[in-house]
C-alpha cells in the first residue's frame, strides 16, 4: 500500500513499512518559524490616558472587580482578559450563551436593543432574568461608562450531542 504526500504541486510516493520519502531531496523542505506578540483574549486594548471607561463585574461569590478600559471593548473581551469565569465558549460571535451576564437595571436601557440572534441564544443561558445579554453584544461606550455586570452563578454550553 503506498500514501501519497504533496508539497508545492509535486506528488511524491512512499512506502508504508519506510518512512523515508523516495525524492526526498527534490521537495526542498525549509523550515520557516514566525513569531508574533502575545495578545491578550479578544486583543484588548489599554485605554489611553484621559479616555478610560470603566466596568464593574459582580463575581458568583459577590466580590466585585473594576476595571478601566478603553472604548468599543466588548465585555466578554474584558472579563477574559482579567482572567475572570466567562467561557465565550464561541470566541464571540454570538452563537452561544456562555457569555451571559446580568446587567445593572440602571444601565440596561442605555444598551442598544438586542438582535435577534443574541435573543435566540439569551434563550438558552441558564437563570435568565429581564436584564440579561450577552457579554459579547455589549460593547463599551461612554453611555455605559461605569456599568455593572454579574455573572450568572452558572452557564450552559448547549452542544449538538444535547440533541442526539
Amino acid at each position: 500500500m503506498f500514501r501519497y504526500l504533496v508539497k508545492s504541486s509535486t506528488l511524491v510516493k512512499y512506502n508504508k513499512s519506510i518512512p523515508t520519502f523516495k525524492n526526498f531531496n527534490r521537495l526542498n523542505f525549509k523550515s520557516n518559524f514566525t513569531t508574533t506578540t502575545l495578545l491578550n483574549h479578544g486583543h484588548l486594548h489599554p485605554p489611553k490616558k484621559g479616555e478610560e471607561l470603566y466596568i464593574t463585574f459582580v463575581l458568583k461569590d459577590g466580590s466585585q472587580k473594576k476595571y478601566a478600559v478603553s472604548e468599543g471593548d466588548s465585555v466578554l473581551d474584558i472579563a477574559q482578559g482579567n482572567n475572570l469565569d466567562m467561557e465565550g465558549a464561541c470566541g464571540g460571535s454570538c452563537a452561544c450563551s456562555t457569555c451571559h451576564v446580568i446587567v445593572d437595571p440602571e444601565y440596561y436601557d442605555k444598551l442598544e436593543e438586542p438582535t435577534d440572534d443574541e435573543d435566540d441564544m439569551l434563550d438558552l443561558a441558564y437563570g435568565l432574568t429581564e436584564t440579561s445579554r450577552l457579554g459579547c453584544c455589549i460593547h463599551m461606550n461612554k453611555e455605559i461608562n461605569n456599568i455593572r455586570v454579574a455573572l450568572p452563578q452558572m452557564t450552559r454550553n448547549v452542544k449538538s450531542s444535547d440533541f442526539e
